[in-house]
């Protein structure tokens, strides 16, 4: 019989296997515990496994989810430009707790946060070729709001600024 349609059984690893695996998957980059725990799950690590070697990357400073948050929260903000909404809702989804959360969101300068939200607008309305000033500002609008930033801060930039 031919074994061409046959999924290969999956390879459990050790204890030992997994957590040297993890300790380079988190080394790589900051992870949040939930993202190592379906690694973990991924691999064929089960049960009270799974957690021994979570609390073990997190007793040697692998896993941290304050840093995480804090790495996520800059790394979004500054590479691509999101807002703090947006931020949030990828911090939830990643099982990030809610206090640590709303410090990582605190950890960003108000003056660069509106900075930014200010040259997103502006790099909008630069390729805009629309012409009724009350279209083209809810198109902007719209836009920023996409991005994730507050609909109060969205406003007050566009009452500031003639874009």
């Amino acid at each position: 019989m031919e074994s061409w349609g046959k999924i290969p059984p999956k390879k459990i690893l050790t204890q030992r296997q997994a957590q040297a695996k993890a300790e380079a998957y988190c080394a790589f980059q900051e992870r949040s515990q939930q993202e190592v725990r379906n690694k973990l799950f991924g691999w064929g690590v089960r049960g009270s496994e799974v957690e021994e070697i979570i609390a073990e990357l997190i007793a040697t400073d692998y896993l941290n989810e304050e840093r995480f948050a804090l790495a996520y929260a800059f790394g979004k903000f500054r590479m691509k430009g999101w807002g703090k909404i947006k931020i949030r809702q990828g911090l939830l989804l990643k099982s990030v707790s809610e206090p640590l959360v709303k410090m990582a969101l605190a950890a960003i300068d108000p003056s660069e946060y509106r900075d930014k939200l200010r040259d997103t607008l502006a790099k909008k309305a630069a390729v805009m070729n629309e012409t009724d000033p009350y279209r083209r500002k809810h198109k902007l609008a719209r836009h920023a709001a996409s991005r994730g930033f507050e609909q109060n801060l969205i406003f007050e930039a566009l009452s500031d600024n003639d874009l």
